[in-house]
């Protein structure tokens, strides 16, 4: 990254010297071309003025200028004069551009350029009182060997500039890197130094760093606090099972607790049983292809048949399981929302009381489709409210497991409902029971 750096503040700073210096020369071309057009003017109206060219042609005297050429020329193009050249050798000058223009206009200007493209021949006439053209006209630079005389100066310009650059790049590379090298090797002092670098601009990249860093130290403390209830979620249930199965074994246990054991492995298989699929659940919802199989499907059907396969479990607990609504499309995963709705319910019905009351409603708000999941059952307490969605918490430890809970049901949906890029709200209140809204 410090190469790249270097090679592209060099690579700028030569390109703009060198932009530089190519623009001031053909500035400083246009300028003098314009000085020297000028200059002529002065001299064709300073030799007009004197009246030579009023006396007769023999006897107008040598015009004797450094380096200008003047001609004067006839109503017919005939050179009548010419101070560097016998007029007898001379062809008709009537079709010369500046001639023609000083004929029509009065003045006239051009610039004709050598065939060694050393040098340019600029050309000023004026339309005499007479009706006859004074030409004037001198050989100057082109801009092309303008630049060739220039080329020594700016080679050394460009030099000297690119080795100012090179250690110029070097400390501002060095200056723009410290800050990022020094957060790089201690981000845990990130926020320290995003307060003190020199450079503003880096700040939000910075906080990006440090924001990055803090959530892969928190993800990795979830799998390894995830881990560490997994690990003791399981071990709870096989011990139990391990130690029934061996008094079995060893004959200590009366014919007629035979039953009781068996029932306590059975129950404490199927609560293991169902801590592996919720983990698998939530293993899938954490990989990629969780958001795949997404549908336009209507949450009141789906939400329906939810209800009549939980309908036995309600019964079963003694709890009314209510559901009314109208039919609103949402797009999504079937399987996944079915999770949701049973996970939903299933805690509303295990978490209540006997003769208890269960309302899952699905109807349209404010253009959402609204899925509600009410109980009249044991509530949650304010200070445990945003913990009931992470892993394993349980508000009433002794009570999730004479049901069957694992810990899980409102992690899983708290992922669903992340996947659906849906909303989540929690209303409830110790004794009067528990209100949960899915917005889409």
């Amino acid at each position: 990254m410090k190469k790249k750096i270097n090679y592209y503040l060099v690579a700028t700073a030569l390109f703009v010297a060198i932009a530089t210096m190519v623009s001031m020369t053909v500035i400083n071309y246009y300028l003098f071309q314009k000085q020297v057009k000028e200059d002529l003017q002065v001299m064709a109206e300073t030799i007009e003025s004197t009246g030579i060219l009023k006396q007769d042609i023999n006897e107008i005297p040598q015009i004797d200028v450094e380096g200008i050429r003047a001609t004067w020329i006839d109503k017919d193009g005939t050179v009548l004069y010419d101070n560097q050249n016998d007029v007898k050798k001379l062809e008709n000058h009537g079709d010369r551009p500046e001639v023609e223009s000083a004929f029509d206009k009065g003045t006239g200007d051009s610039v004709r350029t050598s065939a060694t493209m050393n040098s340019n021949t600029f050309y000023h006439a004026i339309r005499l009182d007479d009706g006859t053209v004074l030409r004037v006209s001198i050989a100057a630079r082109s801009i092309w060997n303008m630049f060739a005389s220039n080329i020594p100066a700016m080679l050394i310009v460009t030099v000297i500039i690119a080795g100012i650059c090179v250690v110029l790049a070097k400390s501002l590379t060095r200056k723009l890197m410290k800050p990022i090298e020094t957060l790089a090797g201690n981000l845990e002092q990130a926020s320290v130094i995003q307060k003190k670098t020199e450079y503003k601009e880096l700040v939000p990249f910075m906080n990006a760093i440090r924001i990055q860093h803090e959530g892969v130290l928190a993800a990795a403390k979830s799998r390894q606090d995830f881990t560490a209830n997994v690990s003791h979620e399981l071990k709870t249930p096989l011990t139990a099972i391990s130690g029934y199965a061996e008094l079995i074994e060893n004959g200590m246990v009366e014919k007629e607790q035979q039953i009781h054991f068996a029932t306590e492995i059975r129950r404490n298989a199927q609560r293991l049983l169902s801590l592996i699929n919720d983990i698998i659940k939530l293993s899938e919802l954490d990989s990629s292809e969780a958001q795949q199989g997404f549908e336009q499907l209507d949450l009141y059907g789906l939400v329906k048949d939810c209800m009549e396969n939980l309908q036995v479990n309600a019964e079963q607990r003694k709890v009314a399981l209510n559901f009314d609504g109208t039919d609103c499309m949402v797009r999504g995963n079937r399987q996944l929302l079915t999770e949701l709705v049973e996970n939903l319910c299933q805690n509303a019905i295990r978490y209540n009381n006997e003769g208890g009351t269960v309302n899952v409603t699905v109807h349209k708000l404010g253009g959402k489709t609204v899925l509600t999941v009410e109980d009249n059952g044991i509530g949650i307490p304010k200070d445990q409210q945003e913990r009931v969605f992470e892993r394993f918490y349980r508000v009433d430890k002794s009570r999730s497991k004479e049901t069957g809970g694992t810990g899980l049901g409102l992690a899983i949906v708290k992922h669903i409902v992340q996947l659906h890029d849906a909303g989540l709200t929690l209303d409830s209140e110790v004794g009067r029971g528990t209100t949960i809204k899915v917005e889409f």
